[in-house]
């Protein structure tokens, strides 16, 4: 294992150098990580091949930093601060993310009618589509402290989506699990997923909320706040391995509500000296989660994507970019959130990854040609689209005036 360390901690800094290498073009830092774990994932240099990816003390460390970084979201999540965007958020949340789930669908339900391919598949698209990977557009707001309008309404509705995300795609994946007469996960866990994950959080931030308001010290603060995280992992780590044989329970918004439990519990003051803390800890969980997030991806099916890939990158971009920007408009929120925030949307690759495995289980026992359909478009996607969205997404900041 001391080999293994080596050879990821070296993975680590040389995605970081390779970000350095991005800022200095002007290009945010997570591409040159995103980039960097595919380089030396197992498809490529292998410097972090799968073998160390499937042991027990990698996954648990991702699982740690994928907490950890829900805690900045769960930060933003200050209630006086949503009940100031009110229905304009959830509105606008529902349109860009139902609306990019009934654009992806209908276009590829007419592809797939044209070629012959059943069409309950194209609902399989628009479900993996809908969700969006909070982790590129965090790192963004993180590096270039972004600050305005579309980054306040970006970080709530981070969490939000997921949470639309998960219910959508996992009722579509129980509708075509019947259509296959495959395994599913049933309908009743459905609930299960999206409140386990936010009841745990929450359970584990309120204690920590009480010693946050006695404690202001730095070292005592962090510490506190570790111990949180840790808790908090190792409670979803113990459901998802004893309790739960169908699904996973989502780590990061577990982060989220832990952190939005005690963050509503201090005053604003306390709450920025906390976030100022824990800075550093949230760049190394981020550039983990980046690196962990490109390594699995191969650079080569760029080369062999084809016609489902583009149809399935050029849809989604416009149901994220109109269903925000329709939402938006409707709602009245700022000019820069209706015109920008549509671009902060499209980071997609990690949420893809994980809901077309689990499509593809579902298919692969009776509908094998199918699932490699998903399998391959859905891969060669995530490649693609996390490079142009990267760019995409800080180019939104930009234009939206709230990088300094």
């Amino acid at each position: 294992m001391g080999l293994e360390l080596i050879r990821w901690l070296a993975a680590l800094t040389f995605a970081f150098l390779l970000g350095k290498l991005m800022t200095r073009i002007k290009l945010p830092a997570i591409l040159g990580w995103l980039i960097g774990g595919m380089l030396l994932g197992p498809h490529a240099l292998a410097l972090l091949p799968q073998s160390l990816m499937d042991t027990a003390v990698y996954k648990t460390v991702v699982t740690w930093m994928q907490v950890s970084f829900g805690l900045m979201l769960g930060t933003e999540l200050i209630f006086w601060k949503i009940r100031s965007y009110g229905k304009a958020l959830i509105i606008t949340t529902l349109t860009q993310s139902l609306g990019t789930f009934f654009v992806v669908s209908m276009v590829f339900a007419l592809v797939f009618w044209i070629q012959k391919v059943p069409v309950y598949l194209a609902f399989a698209f628009g479900g993996i589509a809908l969700a969006t990977a909070p982790a590129p557009a965090l790192s963004i707001v993180q590096e270039f402290r972004t600050h305005g309008p579309v980054t306040d309404t970006l970080l709530p509705m981070a969490v939000l989506d997921d949470i639309v995300g998960i219910a959508v795609f996992f009722t579509v994946n129980a509708c075509i699990a019947r259509a296959v007469s495959g395994g599913s996960v049933p309908l009743y866990m459905i609930p299960v997923m999206i409140f386990l994950p936010i009841g745990i959080g929450l359970a584990m931030g309120y204690p920590a909320g009480l010693l946050l308001r006695k404690v202001r010290n730095k070292a005592g603060v962090l510490a506190i706040l570790l111990v949180d995280i840790t808790m908090t992992a190792v409670v979803g780590i113990l459901l998802n391995r004893f309790l739960f044989s169908t699904i996973t329970l989502n780590y990061m918004l577990m982060g989220v509500s832990t952190s939005a439990a005690f963050s509503n519990m201090i005053d604003e003051v306390e709450l920025e000296e906390l976030t100022d803390w824990y800075a550093p800890i949230l760049g190394v969980s981020l550039l983990t989660a980046i690196v962990d997030l490109g390594a699995p991806l191969d650079y080569h099916l760029i080369l062999g994507a084809g016609l489902y890939t583009f149809v399935y990158i050029a849809a989604r971009a416009f149901g994220k970019y109109f269903g925000a920007r329709f939402g938006a408009t409707v709602t009245h929120m700022p000019k820069t959130v209706c015109r920008y925030l549509g671009l902060t949307l499209l980071p997609h690759s990690g949420v893809s990854l994980v809901f077309t495995g689990i499509i593809c289980s579902v298919l692969q026992a009776s509908e094998s040609k199918l699932a490699a359909i998903v399998q391959g478009t859905i891969a060669a996607a995530a490649v693609i689209n996390e490079i142009i969205a990267v760019i995409a997404a800080k180019k939104g900041f930009e234009l939206a005036g709230e990088i300094s």
